[in-house]
């Protein structure tokens, strides 16, 4: 059974939409469930008026959150929602500080932030089949959005040789591998990139790492455990477990290296002003096959249409006349009734925040009911801003 809004909208045409600012316009409406009528509320983004764009809500850092309200009135927005799931918890790792790191990559501004985790180390539900960690919506410099996938691209050299970069700035890494922390990670520990496994995120953390520092092209100290505190800009600090470990044993101070990264586009060749993680759940019009139709829960979306010129930023509402919510299915068919061609899932529940700023006003406040009775701080989402 397919959700769609309770009073028969056709696509794209909400009704009672107010104006906020130049091509962004807000609304709210109920939607009809399988488990009953829960209530939306939509922001739409016309990227074709140049007075506005979108970009990364974030608190400054990777490894930090924020509450959605705070973050966009820090960074000037005039409406937003939350961003991607995150490392939420670490119940299986007693003593291990969460990081609150997001799952996938994020660029903010044309600048790579981090890339994604191995698929067994994620937090949120079960992805729906053929997608990843590195899936991505993002908008390009063309002001176009796309859903993407992005993959990281590094390597680690030094005159004994070269080493493949398994991570960049994430809360796990693959095993045996080696990840760069840099400026961008924040003083949290970087202990949590070594637990788990690429298929099991609450096995054990490895007994078997190693941790360089790299400051201005040369090794400056060593250590047989991560570390946690701000890192300098101009600083690397290398992060190696199991076989990656032992790669960098052989590391000495002085030792010239350098470290590269970038994150590889399977799709685009448009470089992205900006992207975050989640889930696609409908592709070309049509939702992707094995969504899931049997948990409903208060959800966050995002619907592209008219070529990426378009953008619908979906939440549902917390309160407990609704907070039985939608499922995946559900979500895909609701964005696709909406109008979206394709639709990205992002983090719910206690997360799903909608938040806008009326004109004149001097801050963004909160439209939806989110469903914990208080605004969950996040680690990142997407800003509307308006010049």
């Amino acid at each position: 059974m397919g959700a769609a809004p309770a009073s028969g909208l056709p696509g794209g045409t909400v009704p009672g939409s107010t104006t906020l600012a130049p091509g962004v316009t807000y609304a709210q409406f109920d939607v009809q469930g399988a488990k009953g009528v829960t209530h939306a509320h939509l922001l739409t983004v016309d990227l074709r008026n140049t007075h506005v764009r979108l970009g990364l809500l974030y608190p400054g850092a990777v490894a930090a959150r924020a509450a959605v309200s705070r973050m966009a009135d820090a960074q000037g927005a005039v409406a937003g929602i939350n961003g991607d799931f995150f490392n939420i918890s670490e119940a299986q790792h007693p003593g291990v500080e969460v990081t609150g790191s997001t799952d996938g990559p994020a660029i903010v501004n044309g600048h790579v932030l981090k890339s994604s985790v191995p698929d067994g180390q994620r937090f949120g539900p079960e992805l729906p089949p053929g997608t990843t960690t590195r899936d991505v919506l993002g908008v390009g410099v063309d002001r176009r959005a796309r859903l993407d996938s992005l993959a990281l691209a590094g390597s680690v050299r030094t005159p004994a040789g070269r080493l493949p970069l398994g991570g960049l700035n994430q809360y796990a890494l693959p095993e045996g591998s080696v990840g760069a922390f840099t400026s961008d990670w924040g003083s949290v520990s970087r202990v949590r990139a070594t637990c788990g496994t690429d298929t099991d995120r609450a096995a054990d953390c490895s007994t078997d790492t190693y941790e360089v520092t790299v400051r201005k092209g040369r090794v400056v100290a060593t250590s047989d455990t991560p570390g946690k505190g701000a890192i300098a800009a101009g600083t690397t600090v290398l992060v190696g477990r199991e076989a990656g470990a032992q790669r960098l044993r052989k590391f000495f101070k002085g030792e010239p290296v350098t470290v590269t990264h970038r994150l590889v586009s399977a799709t685009s060749r448009k470089a992205y002003s900006f992207a975050l993680g989640g889930y696609p759940v409908l592709k070309g019009g049509r939702p992707l096959s094995g969504l899931d139709d049997t948990a409903a829960a208060v959800r966050t979306a995002v619907g592209i249409a008219n070529g990426g010129k378009r953008l619908l930023l979906f939440a549902l509402d917390g309160a407990p006349a609704y907070r039985k919510g939608l499922t995946i299915s559900e979500v895909a068919t609701t964005m696709r009734s909406l109008g979206s061609v394709d639709a990205f899932s992002l983090d719910g529940g206690g997360s799903t925040t909608l938040v806008a700023r009326v004109p004149g006003a001097a801050t963004v406040t909160v439209r939806n009911h989110p469903s914990g009775d208080a605004e969950r701080r996040v680690p990142n989402g997407i800003g509307v801003f308006s010049t």
